[in-house]
């Protein structure tokens, strides 16, 4: 499958036969204005420049949009986040006539935020590290919002450069930023049924994980093959799990070892540096260190007051 690269915004804009953006390193423009592009195969699209779609798609059940291995379907009222460099694939099967758009997108270059204060904070935003499949589902009052916002940037854009635009535009990113943060929280508690049947996936992966040869063999799984045995990534089923239980997927982990260790040491005469082998350790003290970081014991003080 060819990759497009895209490394500025106009060589993107130039592509879908858009005028030349007002400015170089941001634009805002509306999706139906912008030239279908036939293409006569599949293809993957990779910006180095931060990409913020509100989408819609007519007859998206014939788009596939891929990020990595997952398949991604559009539906309406749709935001999704996309960072520098990171690799999406379009697959059509459908004629690209029947195929409408509507909605939005802002381009945004790393250089524009350079000496600004989003600059170093624009990465703690975890949805920048959620897959495009995870994408925020909005409401017609949070979607006409998030518009009103691109419409507020896109006019900045269009007006005289002068001191302060940049310093309005990167508010007006700020807030745009803390609008979404705020409305995949909301999405994270309103999908009551789909989010808690994560958590119940994840119960069930972890209780078979800690049951099986694999801690000896592989060690303690990994937030990163956690996630992908649920078919998330890693910051989306952290960010979900931190809302549902206070806790972060590591700390699932961690809990569900040490309910493990607990049961190791009241239920068997097995040593401690046995019990931290078993565990998928390689050496005790980490196990040691962990287990009283936990219970505010050490194993061996856990099983004499057990016992």
């Amino acid at each position: 499958m060819q990759v497009k690269r895209f490394r500025t915004i106009s060589e993107f804009q130039q592509f879908r036969h858009l005028p030349k953006p007002d400015h170089p390193l941001i634009s805002v423009f509306e999706v139906a204005s912008a030239e279908r592009v036939n293409l006569n195969e599949d293809m993957s699209w990779l910006y180095e420049f931060y990409c913020i779609g509100l989408k819609k798609v007519v007859n998206s059940k014939k788009v596939k949009l891929k990020y990595g291995q997952q398949d991604y379907d559009f539906d309406d009222g749709i935001m999704s986040f996309v960072a520098p460099n990171q690799v999406l694939s379009l697959s059509f099967e459908t004629d690209q006539q029947d195929i409408q758009q509507s909605g939005w997108l802002l381009l945004l270059h790393p250089d524009f935020l350079w000496n600004t204060s989003l600059a170093k904070t624009i990465k703690q935003y975890d949805f920048w590290d959620y897959s495009v499949r995870e994408a925020l589902f909005l409401s017609e009052k949070e979607e006409d919002l998030l518009v009103g916002i691109m419409k507020h940037i896109q006019q900045e854009c269009k007006s005289n450069i002068d001191q302060f635009s940049k310093n309005i535009i990167v508010a007006h990113l700020e807030t745009l930023f803390s609008y979404a943060d705020r409305f995949y929280h909301r999405q994270f508690i309103t999908r009551e049924k789909q989010n808690h049947q994560v958590l119940e996936r994840l119960e069930q992966l972890l209780h078979a994980y800690f049951n099986s040869d694999d801690l000896v063999s592989k060690g303690l799984p990994t937030v990163t093959a956690v996630a992908q045995a649920l078919n998330l990534s890693p910051k989306y089923l952290s960010s979900l799990l931190k809302v549902l239980t206070g806790q972060n997927t590591q700390q699932h982990i961690h809990e569900k070892l040490i309910e493990k260790a607990k049961e190791k040491l009241s239920t068997t005469n097995l040593s401690v540096s046995e019990i931290a082998y078993e565990l998928g350790f390689e050496h005790i003290q980490s196990f040691s260190k962990l287990f009283k970081t936990k219970t505010n014991q050490s194993p061996l003080a856990f099983r004499a007051s057990f016992n």
